[in-house]
């Protein structure tokens, strides 16, 4: 399996952005895909993640309402529209995916992409 995030980028604080993740391999295993990010100093964190089979779709409190997460399947690819962004929402996000779990945790997540910078200027 491999992932490859894309689409990070300086926006500035209430705009928007959308960042990908192109994924192959033996995908089909997934029970989960997800976002992460790490900000400078702090660990790495959950944002968002959709479940492989029905879509269905769970998001951390902080980006409830402005990000959304979704799939192309026909594309291979997983999105993140990033709505209404924050200067707190600066950092690297990582695109994963999730063969067990809940996908609510990092520990849930055995494969994962390189990470793209996103930087929110106020």
């Amino acid at each position: 399996v491999q992932l490859q995030a894309s689409g990070g980028g300086l926006v500035q604080s209430g705009g928007s952005l959308r960042l990908s993740c192109v994924y192959s391999g033996r995908t089909f295993s997934f029970l989960y895909m997800g976002w992460f990010r790490q900000a400078p100093g702090k660990e790495r964190a959950f944002v968002a993640r959709i479940n492989w089979i029905n879509t269905n779709t769970y998001y951390t409190d902080s980006v409830k309402g402005r990000f959304t997460i979704s799939k192309d399947n026909a594309k291979n690819t997983m999105y993140l529209q990033m709505n209404s962004v924050r200067p707190e929402d600066t950092a690297i996000y990582y695109c994963a995916g999730a063969r067990y779990g809940s996908g609510n945790r990092e520990r849930d997540y055995d494969y994962w992409g390189q990470g793209t910078l996103v930087t929110v200027s106020s």
